[in-house]
């Protein structure tokens, strides 16, 4: 069984093939033949689940190209002074010119894009395996060791029910479940404790990740909405991203500063 993330690691050593670029370009050129040749081919229940997830794939498209469109917007200039005799019905009025502007929900993504790396913990300490999982021996003569226990927090969210434990492979204690958090707001310099919705990313692995796990560094996502913050477009905000500061299990507790 291959352990860690293999091909990343022999991707950082040697390198990719010299006409990967080549092969890719061309492999996605053919994704579209192949994709129609399929779509033509497959019948029965296969073709319903395929077209009803192309017809999601469209969807997305769609309002993904909407996102981007760009809008007319008349923009004020008070630099602009008519030449030659202005009449008197259209002295009140002042110089306007027409911009194109990307739209607003744009505008928010690139914003979350750029700040996504200003973090206040760029770096932290990698976590062994061994470190972060406990073996759990399991059988009648306790010769199974295929089950894993996670010593470190964890977040699991409501809706969250264990898989029956002759299946479960990795296990969180109910004691260290958390589901809030002592946010701090960079700006306001004031500390509150807000519910937690998810884990968006553990530095540490893909799988931690998966598994909910809170370690120093990892951003997880809060629920703001009593903190009242609004957009620029005057809606409310309901989950926005922050970053735990300290270890959470040796304080007992999740200190996290807000990304703003």
């Amino acid at each position: 069984m291959p352990q860690n993330e293999y091909i990343e690691e022999s991707i950082k050593r040697f390198g990719r093939r010299f006409d990967h670029a080549e092969r890719k370009r061309k492999r996605e050129a053919r994704k579209v033949h192949k994709d129609a040749a399929f779509a033509q081919k497959v019948h029965g229940l296969k073709a319903k689940l395929y077209n009803k997830k192309r017809h999601a794939e469209k969807i997305q498209m769609k309002k993904t190209l909407k996102m981007h469109d760009e809008k007319n917007a008349k923009q004020k200039t008070d630099d602009a002074v008519p030449e030659g005799a202005v009449p008197a019905y259209l002295l009140d009025r002042e110089g306007q010119q027409r911009a194109k502007v990307l739209s607003n929900m744009l505008k928010q993504k690139r914003k979350e894009k750029a700040g996504k790396w200003n973090v206040p913990l760029p770096k932290v300490r990698g976590i062994a395996e061994d470190e972060m999982f406990k073996v759990v021996k399991t059988g009648k003569s306790k010769s199974k060791s295929w089950k894993r226990m996670v010593t470190k927090p964890t977040f699991v969210g409501d809706g969250f029910t264990r898989k029956p434990p002759k299946y479960e492979r990795f296990i969180r204690p109910m004691a260290l479940r958390y589901k809030k958090a002592n946010v701090t707001h960079p700006e306001l310099k004031a500390t509150f404790q807000l519910p937690i919705i998810g884990v968006k990313k553990n530095p540490q692995s893909p799988m931690y990740t998966q598994l909910g796990v809170l370690t120093k560094g990892t951003i997880i996502e809060v629920n703001v909405a009593e903190l009242g913050l609004v957009t620029t477009g005057g809606k409310v905000l309901w989950g926005k991203y922050a970053q735990i500061t300290n270890n959470p299990e040796n304080d007992g507790c999740i200190n996290a500063l807000l990304l703003v």
